[in-house]
């Protein structure tokens, strides 16, 4: 099990770019779909913590799903392999930069690659949206959410902090249907 978290880990962890949210929807259909390792609630619950903990993404959610499924020893492995490929790519390219930092070529490949990144990190809003049940009543929450963060600068603890109060305070007045 923990040679298959590592691996499976390191395989995301070497053909997903665009950081630890690109690497959400690889990693939910290993883990849930295919492997079914843990349902989607559970995922999604691990994604959430995953995202209040600073840090990189790809390495907390790492460290939350092999934790889940195999404590420790599978929290190691699986952060082990999301990690690996990204610091050789890395260190191979602080290597060799200075030799290709100017060529049009990479120029352009990245100048492609970066509306992919967008639609890789999109994708899995839209699974989690399903998941967390938001709907025509309140989908109008994390748009507001998100225009307080990335237009009026609010403090994303301010928001989630408010969202948690706000929820709970829903649950005291109306009887939630679960």
């Amino acid at each position: 099990m923990y040679i298959n978290l590592f691996l499976i880990f390191l395989r995301i962890g070497l053909f997903t770019f665009g950081g630890g949210y690109a690497m959400i929807p690889a990693i939910e259909s290993e883990i849930v779909d295919k492997r079914k390792w843990m349902g989607r609630k559970d995922f999604v619950d691990l994604l959430a913590m995953a995202q209040t903990c600073p840090g990189a993404m790809a390495v907390n959610i790492s460290v939350f799903v092999g934790y889940k499924l195999r404590k420790l020893p599978g929290a190691i492995a699986a952060t082990l392999g999301v990690a690996l490929p990204s610091f050789l790519i890395i260190l191979l390219v602080a290597m060799f930069f200075h030799t290709f930092q100017d060529n049009e070529v990479v120029k352009s490949i990245f100048n492609g690659i970066r509306p992919a990144v967008v639609a890789l990190i999109a994708a899995p809003v839209f699974s989690m949206a399903r998941t967390a049940r938001i709907g025509w009543t309140n989908f109008w929450i994390p748009i507001v959410c998100a225009l307080l963060i990335c237009l009026f600068n609010v403090n994303p603890i301010y928001v989630l902090v408010a969202a948690g109060m706000c929820g709970y305070l829903y649950g005291l007045l109306v009887k939630p249907t679960e």
